[in-house]
Parts: structure tokens; sequence; C-alpha cells
């Protein structure tokens, strides 16, 4: 059996390094490369024979998804293995719709990471089961359909949006040519609107009215 090559990409050095103790005593799968910033990322995986990514979803200055896209543009041969703390069935499902092949927890143990990376590689999906379960119940009990309609503004839906893809506020602004207290204001409103105390609330808010896919 060949032997699995994978890159890791994760603002926190502890992570990786975390990442690399589970998969030291392997001798079919090995990391063969690490960083914490997406440009480097994107060099390196178009130089070098690189047969699964493991991408935290929450990266400092783009999104998850944003490279999720830019990734598999340059190197559609790449498996990507969303690897993330966030359980939320919306994460999954937008990382798993732009061409992830798979979606771990952060508390994943070395067996269960082992089966993810055989699974992508051999053309198969693999979400973790915790989330399998979740989104299970939510197909059961139709959580994804409009509870009630929530009127909002072309700009709100625009933000929302990008709130979605985990773009930050300055980021939203550069890419709307407004100003992040514009920004700000907004997602106030759409907090209120949504009852949501936080950005992750706000998603999966929006989700279950039918706000954004």
């Amino acid at each position: 059996m060949e032997t699995i090559n994978v890159a890791v990409i994760d603002d926190h050095q502890v992570v990786i390094n975390g990442l690399a103790a589970m998969l030291a005593s392997r001798h079919d799968v090995r990391i063969v490369y690490t960083t914490t910033d997406a440009e480097e990322l994107q060099n390196y995986l178009s130089r070098n024979e690189t047969d699964v990514l493991l991408m935290d979803i929450q990266m400092p200055g783009i999104g998850g998804i944003e490279l999720c896209k830019l990734v598999l543009k340059k190197t559609p041969e790449v498996k990507i293995i969303a690897f993330s703390s966030f359980d939320d069935s919306h994460f999954v499902k937008q990382v798993m719709r732009n061409g992830a092949s798979g979606y771990l927890l952060k508390n994943t143990d070395s067996e269960t990471l082992v089966a993810a990376i055989q699974a992508v590689v051999n053309g198969e999906e693999y979400i973790d089961e915790s989330i399998r379960k979740i989104l299970l119940h939510e197909s059961l009990k139709g959580q994804r359909r409009s509870i009630f309609d929530i009127p909002l503004t072309k700009r709100e839906k625009e933000i929302l949006k990008h709130v979605a893809e985990g773009l930050s506020n300055q980021e939203i602004a550069d890419k709307l040519f407004i100003s992040m207290r514009t920004v700000e204001t907004h997602r106030l409103n759409l907090s209120q609107k949504l009852a949501a105390k936080n950005t992750a609330s706000l998603v999966r808010e929006a989700i279950k009215r039918g706000l954004i896919d």
C-alpha cells in the first residue's frame, strides 16, 4: 500500500502538533507539510504531490469555504477534510457543498482520523459520527423548513451569506465596498431579528428559518 501524503493547515500550532503525534506511528499515512498560512499552503500544494488536506475552517484572513474553493480550483486532485471544533450542521453542509470530502471534529481520536483519511482517498465521503446524528435528527424533525417569515433587506441577506461563509466584518466590508461600521450595524440588526446571541446562533437560526442554504 502506498503511503498517503497529508498536508495540514490550522492557525493553532498545538493542533498541528497533536495531529502529528496521532499519526507519528503510522506507516501508511504521513504528514508531509504543515502551515498556518493559506497562501503558503496553496504554493506548496501546487508544487508537491499531496493526497489529503486537513483544513481548519476558521482561518484568520480567509474563510474556510473560500479556501476550500481556492484549493480545489488549483489542485482538484487533493481531497479535503474539514477539521473543526464546530459541530453545527450548517458549517458541515457549507463545506461539503463546496467540495470537501470529509468533516471531523477536533476531539476525534487517531483511529477515526485514519479511517477518514483512507475513506476520502478511496473516493468516499466521511463525516464525524456525532455530526451524522445531528444531520439525521434535523432531517427527521424538518428543522430546515421556515418557521415563520423574517423580513430581511437585500443588504442584510448579503451580509448574512458572508457571515455564514466565515468571513470577518472587515472582509465583508471589503467585499461589499462598505464601511466596517455599516457591517456591524447590519449584523446587530440581524442578531435582533433572529434573537441570536453570537455568530453560531445567528447562522443556526437563519438556517432553521430557510433564510440561507
